[in-house]
């Protein structure tokens, strides 16, 4: 794109960009998420092809960074990281950015930011538990949390109910990487050929893995809903656990860690690229 045409995108930007600080508090959250992706898809490639590595969800990774040196310092950056990513999430659930619009299925994506936040939240919240070593493992929390809500009348409708939409959330995330939607909220035009190249096949690749293994762990909620046995739930560390399970694991495990590690990067590129406007 020639110089001009950058100059008038520039221009139009500047009249409507988000604050500088919610900005810089946003790329620190793809950042910071992009981490934990980088982190959680390593260690599943060590343990699908080699020595030293685990299936494990952000707890883990929260968990792995920590034992390092500095690893507590680095924990703080990303738990601030995590909070600006909650911020801009509200956001794009409250002002709509990229113009969803206010219909039904603008609404319900816009509620989806919202509660994207609110995860994210939670996920600065155990990188705080760790910190102070107050943290429990992830498979035993979820494993309560659906023993509790089975408790609870419609329990299992409640619980099924979750299943369906992470298989939704799923489906939409392998649509996403194979329309190259994920395109339209960076500035291409300010993107070398190579970065757009690069992140065009990360974000394709990641999107693809991540709607996997967030479509087996609804198959997981629903198989819980129709047992009412708690002990079917899994979280991500327990679906790529089941993954390795399989015939051929190792290399079904192999190949969602790469997808994984690719997120993580697409992650990098997106909190550069990002489009962060409220018009």
């Amino acid at each position: 794109m020639d110089t001009g045409t950058v100059a008038k995108h520039k221009a139009k930007q500047a009249s409507n960009d988000v604050k500088p600080w919610i900005r810089g508090l946003a790329r620190m959250g793809y950042a910071a998420k992009g981490v934990v992706y980088l982190i959680i898809g390593i260690l599943a490639l060590q343990a699908a092809f080699g020595p030293g590595g685990k299936t494990t969800d952000s707890k883990g990774a929260f968990a792995t960074i920590a034992g390092k040196p500095f690893g507590e310092a680095l924990l703080w950056v990303l738990i601030v990281g995590l909070i600006g990513y909650s911020v801009w999430k509200g956001l794009q659930g409250i002002k709509d950015p990229d113009h969803y619009g206010n219909d039904t299925k603008g609404i319900l994506i816009r509620i989806g930011f919202v509660g994207a936040g609110i995860i994210h939240l939670f996920l600065a919240y155990n990188a705080v538990s760790i910190i102070t070593r107050a943290g429990s493992s992830s498979s035993g929390s979820k494993q309560s949390m659906s023993a509790k809500l089975l408790g609870q009348p419609f329990g299992q409708w409640i619980i099924g109910f979750l299943g369906l939409c992470l298989i939704g959330f799923g489906i939409y995330q392998v649509i996403r990487g194979y329309k190259k939607s994920f395109m339209k909220q960076l500035k291409q035009y300010e993107m070398h050929d190579q970065e757009e190249w690069w992140g065009k096949r990360a974000g394709q690749i990641g999107l693809a893995a991540r709607g996997v293994v967030f479509t087996m762990m609804g198959v997981f909620f629903i198989q819980t809903a129709i047992t009412a046995n708690p002990d079917k739930t899994k979280g991500l560390d327990g679906a790529l656990s089941e993954l390795a399970q399989q015939p051929y694991g190792a290399i079904l495990l192999g190949l969602v860690a790469i997808g994984f590690i690719a997120y993580g990067i697409f992650m990098f590129v997106k909190g550069k690229n990002r489009r962060m406007q409220i018009s």
